[in-house]
């Protein structure tokens, strides 16, 4: 059976875990779900400050054009340049660990691509019967950005954020795995496989279930993304 290695050293564990417990003793189950928890709050969070940014970012650059468009757009080169991964030890080294601080790095990382996304979508809008009218009839920037530009790039902002949570939430896991990410006092699932990952012949649960609970959410949202982006898609939707 899965446990017997461990139920071998410590049967009245075994009998009490379903999943096992690791090398301290500590409920895997337990851990995993609150894992989760941890994972999809800091994902969750990225995300939606993501969506904020980038579509208020975009949309000015779509929009306005000209020097602005052009100091953003290459402000979104530089930051694509960057590799995330060296970005994300250099912090953890100078300024520390923590949630916040997760959020913030994982936020810098995809909105870039957000912006880029928002204002092909803008530059295409702008320029559309409703918006020209609108604009000849007296209606401010501000109204014709938020009433008659806003509303035709919600479906795709929808899309893309549930498209690359579950990125952010690969993201997150690699580097809390690499001991770069959540303090090592709060588990979560990037954690729990490299806590695991000296004891993969002994103990393989501890690794192998925090890394299914990874593939199923990373899936699950991968799933949802595509579903939302042929049901949001009006060409996928005369072809029914």
């Amino acid at each position: 059976m899965w446990f017997q290695t461990w139920y071998e050293e410590h049967p009245a564990v075994t009998k009490t875990y379903v999943l096992g417990a690791d090398f301290v003793g500590r409920d895997v189950l337990s851990r995993v779900m609150y894992g989760a928890r941890i994972s999809l709050l800091v994902a969750t969070t990225a995300m939606f400050t993501t969506m904020v940014l980038g579509t208020i970012i975009g949309m000015l650059a779509g929009y306005y054009g000209g020097m602005l468009d052009e100091i953003i757009t290459r402000i979104v080169d530089v930051l694509l340049a960057l590799p995330f991964l060296l970005l994300a030890l250099v912090v953890a080294v100078t300024i520390g660990q923590g949630l916040l601080i997760m959020i913030g790095l994982l936020t810098v990382a995809a909105w870039v691509g957000l912006v880029r996304n928002i204002r092909a979508q803008v530059l295409s809008l702008k320029n559309m019967d409703y918006v020209q009218l609108a604009r000849v009839a007296g209606a401010s920037d501000y109204r014709i950005m938020l009433r008659h530009i806003f509303p035709g790039t919600t479906n795709i902002v929808v899309v893309l954020a549930t498209l690359r949570v579950g990125g952010l939430i690969l993201a997150e896991s690699g580097l809390s795995y690499l001991g770069a990410g959540i303090p090592a006092h709060i588990p979560t699932w990037g954690l729990m496989i490299s806590d695991g990952r000296d004891y993969l012949q002994t103990a393989w649960w501890v690794s192998v279930f925090p890394g299914i609970g990874i593939f199923l959410t990373v899936m699950s949202m991968n799933f949802l993304g595509d579903w939302m982006r042929d049901r949001f898609d009006p060409r996928l939707r005369q072809l029914r």
